[in-house]
């Protein structure tokens, strides 16, 4: 214990991070990395797997896309509304304006695609097909396990159409399945249907994605993760714990299948969860904040208290990035400035990466007229993609849609069978009143205060009801309210000047001072604060979360929380219910307390 309290969290990461593996699941994309490197992986967290019909073109090139997906003539009537509200704000021509009267003499705004983050520095290159076949040479079996296999380098016969692939056919065979971007980044013409595990917030559970699929796919990206970017193989693996830093959208049930796939299927000798806002304060090193997670699909808000998450501030929205990018499409084809070319990004994934690349590159929050020349991609089916130099307009609107949802029309997705929720305990809640059982090889000192004998824990009341969740509010009004809702207004006053953004979203130019802005419009006039602060993060948002759970992995404090594998595997759920999620909200708390005194 002195020894920790002397020794900063970098000598902690460099010393006993080699073998912690830190895993930060999210909707779209997943941060997975050794607990001592700078970065994670940052990986789409996505499966194409061969279709049994290889001759023939698979039904479903997605397959959790459900075929009704048109926009109703009322989401489009308050897309076009929330449009002329931001248009007005950002001082621009509403939706309708004649473009005619206005365009010829105004000066195009320079945009430089900056943003806080190497990704300013990607070139607006085309992406490739994939290489969906093994080689049977030993040159090709060589590419095929390299340590960069699953990165943007392509084969050399990769992209030549389909010519090619029929002369080299006859000499390869399908890939079984494909992890990653690579995945994303398949033709439609190929045998290969696509699945994401995890869909705005939840596991992907539909009538055409079943459980134990979900759960199988989930699994084989991790271990491909863990074997061809970390080099762990399963000889190897029982050296190595797992440190899971889960979203707060997750359920209880969700999170002992997470826990199940790393000890069970993937052979780690233990684990610990985390949650994901408080890892996102102590890898920022704070100890109270208001935090907002802007991911790809879901925005989630939550307070922070001397390191402890308050159940009732939770709020999810349903919206995130890739929202955004297709905000940017619909924007771009209202004004006719995107070219005459077939872009789906809901049923063509990479369509939706080079959105997601545009909107990084070019899309901010400021006023005036933001425009850009820019040059879009086409990708036809099996064919090399076509190069379309344009320019885009109102780039500062679709970032709007966070304050105006209605203008981010989400895709529609089936929701997850309910009992997955009914019959299960909220993972927040418990934490507060739970009665954990009690093994005789746990060690007395921190789990002996859980009940009771811990004094920072007199002043808190124990909650009852379970947090709301908000779908159709902007993201100043959901941190407003998620502050406002603490009830203490010496607490309030510190949150409003303490909120942290973090995610891929948070990168947004501009976005900090619209915050900043629009949440000090929201707060009520008869709440005595007048002051909104957005703190500047330390670290590369979209990483923040995962360095957190780095570094509370390294400490010593939350030993009791950790869940070994044999006992996992024996007793299930039961007898770990004391020493897992559920008290490691206390035990977070106690190592944050030890980190301020």
């Amino acid at each position: 214990m002195d020894y920790l309290k002397t020794v900063v969290p970098s000598q902690l990461l460099a010393e006993r991070g080699s073998n912690l593996v830190v895993i930060n699941p999210g909707s779209a994309n997943i941060r997975m990395g050794l607990a001592q490197q700078e970065t994670p992986f940052n990986i789409p967290h996505c499966i194409s797997r061969r279709t049994t019909g290889a001759n023939q073109a698979p039904k479903r090139n997605v397959q959790d896309q459900l075929l009704n997906s048109q926009v109703t003539t009322a989401q489009h009537m308050e897309r076009e509304k929330s449009y002329d509200i931001i248009a007005s704000l950002l001082k621009i021509p509403f939706l309708d304006e004649e473009v005619a009267n206005n365009s010829f003499p105004r000066k195009m705004g320079r945009v430089d695609g900056y943003t806080n983050t190497p990704q300013s520095n990607r070139k607006e290159t085309a992406f490739t097909w994939t290489n969906v076949f093994d080689k049977k040479s030993d040159s090709s079996s060589a590419l095929e396990s390299s340590p960069n296999n699953g990165e943007i380098s392509e084969p050399p016969d990769q992209g030549e159409g389909t010519a090619s692939k029929e002369l080299t056919s006859s000499a390869c065979k399908f890939r079984e399945y494909i992890c990653g971007e690579e995945a994303l980044r398949i033709s439609p013409t190929e045998p290969y249907c696509l699945r994401r595990p995890i869909r705005r917030g939840h596991f992907n559970i539909s009538q055409h994605y079943p459980m134990q699929q979900v759960f199988e796919d989930m699994q084989v990206i991790w271990d491909w993760i863990l074997i061809e970017k970390l080099h762990i193989p399963h000889s190897e693996r029982n050296m190595f714990s797992a440190i899971l830093v889960v979203p707060e959208t997750f359920d209880n049930r969700e999170i002992k299948e997470m826990l199940s796939i790393v000890l069970r299927d993937l052979h780690f000798s233990s684990a610990v969860v985390h949650q994901e806002g408080l890892a996102a304060v102590f890898g920022n090193g704070l100890s109270t904040a208001c935090v907002v997670n802007m991911g790809a699909q879901v925005t989630s808000v939550i307070c922070i208290e001397d390191g402890v998450a308050l159940p009732t501030t939770q709020m999810t929205l349903r919206f995130g990035g890739e929202d955004i990018s297709r905000c940017l499409l619909w924007t771009q084809r209202h004004h006719q400035t995107w070219p005459p070319i077939r872009t789906d990004a809901l049923t063509k994934p990479v369509d939706l990466l080079m959105l997601n690349r545009l909107k990084e590159m070019y899309c901010q929050i400021k006023e005036g007229e933001v425009e850009a020349v820019a040059v879009v991609h086409s990708y036809e089916d099996g064919m090399p993609a076509g190069s379309h130099k344009t320019r885009l307009t109102a780039l500062n609107v679709p970032p709007m849609g966070l304050f105006y949802p209605m203008l981010l029309v989400p895709d529609v997705h089936p929701p997850p069978p309910r009992f997955w929720f009914n019959d299960y305990e909220d993972m927040l809640e418990d934490a507060w009143h739970m009665e954990f059982p009690r093994r005789s090889d746990m060690s007395d000192g921190l789990y002996s205060s859980l009940n009771g004998g811990f004094p920072m824990w007199d002043s808190y009341s124990f909650f009852q009801t379970k947090p709301k969740k908000e779908d159709c509010i902007g993201l100043a009004e959901a941190i407003t309210k998620s502050i406002l809702s603490t009830g203490r207004i010496d607490l309030q006053r510190k949150l409003f000047c303490s909120i942290q953004l973090f995610g891929g979203v948070a990168l947004t130019a501009g976005l900090i001072s619209a915050a900043e802005e629009r949440v000090l419009h929201a707060i009520p006039s008869n709440e005595a604060i007048d002051t909104v602060e957005v703190l500047q993060s330390r670290t590369n948002p979209t990483f923040v979360s995962w360095k957190g759970g780095a570094i509370l992995g390294v400490l010593d404090f939350g030993r009791d929380a950790w869940i070994h594998r044999e006992d996992w595997i024996r007793s299930g759920i039961h007898i770990g219910s004391g020493r897992k999620y559920k008290d490691s909200y206390f035990l977070q708390a106690q190592a944050m307390c030890y980190m301020n005194s």
